[in-house]
């Protein structure tokens, strides 16, 4: 069974719930990699790897998910924090979460969830990303539970590189029927929402599917179906950070290699020696 937290409490004959897809639905980035900037202060990650990151988010943006891609950043991810220690990235995750979220989740997201939650629904974070980042986001969230993936962890306490479960596709709409099992949920009666049409499964799980921002794919499925087509844009605000020695340090090794990023998104040359001039940051 995939990674299931909370709810008990809310178990009852016949409840509703509201399922949401986490990346570019609730918030506006994939959230694997909103969470490359604090790894790298961390010293979990190079500047290489930042600068990848970087691009991948992208493509993501861009070009929308598909199954090779979500393979390709799942592959890339799980190469990336092999020999990481869970605790500590649960760490990070945890002291970094108000910095990274706050400015990235969808203020028509909130709302929405806070009128499932008045009219007494269960609502659930469903997302491919791990359980480490997916579940305190969750919680910050304010969700009664989340469906998550779990990456493999030795002995030890390492990551292996491998996955013991992934929360991708027909595994997000088989974790929501055990979590509908297992607390009386109405399917039927439920409401889903998704960005991309890899989770076709999840939407058509429940009654009431709609779709937020959709990928081109998903958008041409929905006006066939009828689903309801939302649009999301309005992102939450924050007070911007102080300029302290280190905030100043990493945006620079941002900078360096943006203006080649964006370069190489669009099919540009661009070289990116060290005597480049930084861009700004995307």
């Amino acid at each position: 069974m995939l990674a299931v937290d909370g709810a008990a409490a809310l178990s009852c004959a016949h409840m509703e719930a509201a399922f949401f897809d986490l990346d570019k639905t609730v918030i506006a980035k994939a959230s694997m990699l909103a969470f490359g900037i604090p790894f790298y202060k961390e010293g979990l990650i190079s500047r290489r790897t930042v600068l990848r990151t970087l691009y991948a988010q992208a493509v993501y943006l861009h070009l929308g998910a598909s199954d090779e891609r979500l393979g390709a950043l799942r592959e890339s991810a799980l190469a990336i924090i092999k020999g990481w220690k869970q605790q500590r990235v649960r760490q990070v995750v945890r002291e970094t979460m108000d910095q990274v979220v706050i400015p990235i989740i969808y203020k028509e997201a909130l709302e929405l969830i806070e009128h499932h939650r008045k009219a007494g629904r269960m609502i659930v974070i469903v997302s491919a990303s791990p359980e480490e980042i997916v579940l305190p986001l969750s919680e910050h969230l304010g969700a009664d539970s989340a469906i998550a993936s779990r990456p493999r962890v030795d002995e030890f306490g390492r990551y292996t590189g491998e996955m013991e479960l992934y929360a991708y596709g027909a595994f997000k709409a088989q974790a929501m029927e055990d979590l509908a099992k297992s607390h009386s949920i109405d399917l039927a009666a439920s409401y889903a929402y998704s960005d991309s049409y890899t989770d076709v499964p999840m939407l058509e799980s429940v009654g009431h599917p709609s779709v937020v921002n959709p990928d081109r794919v998903l958008a041409r499925l929905a006006k066939e179906r009828g689903w309801e087509t939302l649009q999301f844009k309005e992102k939450m605000k924050m007070e911007p950070e102080a300029d302290t020695p280190a905030r100043m340090a990493t945006l620079a090794a941002l900078r360096y290699g943006a203006a080649g990023l964006a370069g190489v998104a669009i099919g540009w040359r661009v070289a990116t020696h060290r005597h480049n001039r930084p861009g700004a940051l995307p």
